[in-house]
């Protein structure tokens, strides 16, 4: 939520701290505590969640031709606890982690993304549509089970979603063939982004997706360049 500089970053094997905040592991859990000043109004952000990985997975995936972007699915069916002060709001529910990595900006590589995950009976199906500025890009379609066993299956065809209704970000996802998908709420709808709940069918069943769409032309843009330190302020 707050860009910082090299200073306010310790690291080490169970440790990660940025700033006030920082995440550990506690037996089998990851526990995030968060402190920080929420943007563009400034208000306190006080609290921590847990999140209880059902596995660990182990795989990671390129995004790009040249291995240049991987995307690292590291608990993809999980429980969160979260517990905060500030705002006073507490809640459980079905949860996930993963980590994206490269060696240089997002927007280099890439025009945009669809990314969604969906809870499944049997554990969750996640989707990756990604294109690319040059080359082919990643389109993925996992299933994971309660074991972490990630097992892909072919992607379902893409379905146009309406666009945002603010900022007209340009949505999208995958479902089987012949069946329509459906916006449930936007969550997020900013000049670059949207994350949203969308209604599926994947995998021979119907499916609650949390969704994001990611615009990188629009984020390259100038206009937009100037309005990120007003929502991620930049500090040391």
């Amino acid at each position: 939520m707050t860009e910082r500089g090299r200073d306010a970053l310790q690291r080490d094997r169970d440790h990660l701290t940025i700033g006030p905040s920082h995440v550990h592991w506690e037996d089998d859990a990851l526990v995030i505590d968060i402190d920080e000043i929420s943007a563009p109004i400034p208000s306190r952000l006080r609290g921590q969640v847990r999140v209880y990985p059902e596995a660990i997975n182990a795989l990671d995936f390129p995004l790009d031709p040249a291995g240049n972007h991987r995307w690292w699915p590291i608990a993809p069916v999980a429980r969160v606890e979260v517990n905060f002060r500030h705002p006073d709001l507490r809640w459980s529910g079905a949860g996930y982690l993963d980590s994206n990595r490269g060696s240089e900006p997002l927007e280099k590589a890439f025009k945009r993304w669809d990314w969604s995950r969906a809870e499944l009976r049997q554990g969750a199906a996640i989707l990756y549509d990604v294109t690319a500025r040059e080359g082919q890009a990643a389109e993925l379609a996992l299933r994971v089970d309660h074991r972490g066993e990630v097992e892909p299956f072919d992607p379902p065809p893409r379905v146009p979603l309406p666009t945002t209704d603010i900022w007209r970000i340009a949505r999208g996802t995958q479902s089987e063939t012949g069946q329509s998908a459906k916006v449930i709420d936007t969550l997020e709808d900013t000049p670059f982004y949207a994350r949203s709940v969308v209604e599926t069918r994947l995998l021979g069943e119907s499916a609650t997706s949390v969704h994001e769409s990611l615009c990188l032309d629009r984020f390259r843009s100038g206009w937009v360049q100037t309005l990120l330190p007003f929502r991620m302020p930049r500090r040391r």
